[in-house]
């Protein structure tokens, strides 16, 4: 050990000790980049808490299976942190829930007995319909998220917010689940409308470079003859030309710090109290896809 300056690393001698720390990490959203962020939080976390993670993944992008979340929970997980939008899932969280099991969930609202770490949808999703009504847009298109994840809801009232302070904006709503495949089909649907919008809010990143791409092969100009923003500052938000108007969700942080306040209960024994509700700050980051219209 002198030879080699060897040290021990507490992280690692906890996993092969009979007070191994592990995570359950239970995932399914249709956002690969989403999911990139998520995870890469997580990991980080994990290895600075010495906590092992043992994931299961949604079956084709839905509900792991019932007996997956069983086999999950036999093999002695201390607890488990739920991305959206599986921190909202009612089946889910029963098994959880009857394993006694402490939970994390990240995104989303209210859940009962479990940790949750958000941002505020609501005043995120107003501040940037804002800025596009301060740019002089009155016909603004809405993609809505997936309708079962209180976030979209939360968005889309943030949305109506700040319409009703405006005068004389027209509004079309068009519903999406968060994919890439559902922000193309929204999108159809809002640009082939009588009077279509001048600026389309889509209510996740992926979404918002579909519209884009479905703009691009309209021949419409981004953002000359069409604004376009976005909400969560993912890669798609970068990667599309031109880059997205967007709202930032630091998703890397609302999962480290979902999975250090799950460790912190686990860890203490003590009841949540004001761990219950955590929320992060949020920012409107502006790009190359919004104008004047």
């Amino acid at each position: 050990m002198q030879a080699l300056g060897y040290t021990p690393n507490a992280a690692a001698r906890s996993l092969v000790t009979s007070e191994e720390l592990r995570i359950g990490v239970i995932y399914s959203n249709p956002s690969a980049a989403f999911m990139s962020d998520f995870l890469t939080g997580v990991f980080e976390e994990a290895s600075t808490r010495g906590a092992r993670l043992t994931l299961l993944k949604g079956e084709a992008g839905g509900l792991p299976a019932a007996s997956a979340v069983k086999d999950l929970v036999a093999s002695g997980i201390k607890g488990a942190i739920l991305a959206p939008p599986l921190g909202e899932s009612p089946a889910v969280l029963q098994a959880l829930r009857k394993a006694r099991l402490p939970l994390a969930a990240v995104g989303a609202y209210n859940v009962e007995g479990a940790i949750c770490v958000r941002i505020d949808d609501r005043r995120a999703a107003y501040e940037m319909t804002r800025k596009l009504i301060d740019l002089g847009h009155r016909r603004l298109g809405f993609i809505l998220g997936n309708p079962d994840q209180a976030a979209s809801a939360e968005r889309l009232s943030g949305f109506y917010a700040a319409v009703r302070e405006a005068v004389g904006v027209v509004t079309t709503i068009a519903q999406g689940d968060f994919s890439f495949t559902s922000g193309l089909a929204a999108a159809e649907q809002l640009l082939d409308a009588a009077a279509p919008p001048t600026a389309i809010f889509a209510s996740n990143d992926d979404m918002a470079a579909a519209v884009v791409s479905v703009a691009h092969r309209r021949h419409l100009e981004v953002p000359g003859e069409l604004t376009v923003v976005g909400f969560d500052d993912t890669t798609p938000a970068i990667t599309v030309w031109p880059p997205l108007t967007t709202v930032h969700q630091p998703v890397r942080r609302l999962a480290a710090e979902a999975l250090g306040l799950l460790v912190s209960q686990i860890t203490s024994g003590k009841p949540l109290g004001d761990l219950s509700d955590r929320v992060l700050e949020h920012e409107v980051v502006l790009r190359l896809s919004t104008a004047s219209p």
